[in-house]
């Protein structure tokens, strides 16, 4: 049984924030959901600058809680609990399903499938053997529905990030202890890094990476990010990468 009626329109929800990622990543995601969805959506974006944002996007203001969240990578690791802010309530206008995507993912397929799953929660499975934590690249949510993820966090904020490595591990034990965790099958959301890069360090040097044949996003968690990525450019002059001329010809 599905999730979400074909009939009803779902919401696609992405944040941006600060410096590191620009409007052209939004308005890939966009490109890339429209190519991917046969659903009807509303595209919406939440973020502190909609300058260069495409008119198809709708744009509001990330919301604004009572505690500090700017100063969470207080061991001066870069995270993103911004995004617990996406489970305010009320969260403006937008009601039913949701689902968050990273401004930094390829699409390759069809994503009809995210919404058909039945359950409250819906996130990857972090990749590595044994991992149990979940990878917020990409999540299902009902908009309204799980307030008290956030509201957990304004209470106890300084002993969540004191205990949770990032804002990922707290959502997926939190909502594991409430008995709504449920994650993606493995094959729907692959990392770029592991799924796709040859195994051997030694022969990125050497051999691009390759489109998996089962995947319908491609995850570019840490680097490369889809720019890098098509450039052939690593995080170091050592990790030398060859470049990707697939990954361009989804990520428009």
């Amino acid at each position: 049984m599905s999730h979400t009626s074909p009939s009803k329109t779902v919401n696609i929800l992405c944040m941006k924030w600060g410096t590191k990622y620009d409007a052209v990543y939004v308005n890939r995601l966009y490109s890339m959901v429209s190519r991917h969805l046969s659903l009807p959506f509303r595209f919406i974006c939440l973020t502190d600058d909609t300058s260069g944002i495409a008119e198809q996007v709708e744009c509001f203001d990330i919301p604004e809680v009572d505690v500090n969240i700017e100063d969470c990578d207080g061991r001066k690791r870069v995270q993103a609990w911004k995004k617990l802010l996406t489970f305010s309530a009320p969260l403006y206008d937008i009601q039913g399903t949701c689902l968050f995507l990273d401004l930094d993912i390829v699409i390759v397929d069809s994503i009809d499938c995210f919404f058909e799953p039945e359950g409250d929660f819906h996130i990857i499975r972090d990749w590595g053997e044994g991992r149990t934590n979940g990878n917020s690249s990409v999540y299902r949510f009902t908009a309204g529905a799980m307030a008290d993820v956030l509201e957990e966090f304004c209470s106890n904020r300084e002993q969540i990030v004191e205990q949770y490595f990032n804002e990922q591990t707290y959502l997926t034990e939190y909502v594991r202890q409430q008995g709504k965790l449920n994650f993606w099958p493995r094959e729907w959301c692959l990392s770029y890094r592991r799924d796709c890069l040859p195994k051997n360090r030694l022969k990125r040097w050497f051999f691009p990476s390759t489109k998996p044949d089962t995947g319908r996003i491609v995850v570019f968690y840490g680097a490369p990010n889809p720019v890098e990525a098509i450039a052939g450019k690593g995080d170091r002059w050592y990790r030398r990468l060859r470049p990707a001329a697939w990954v361009a010809d989804y990520w428009q």
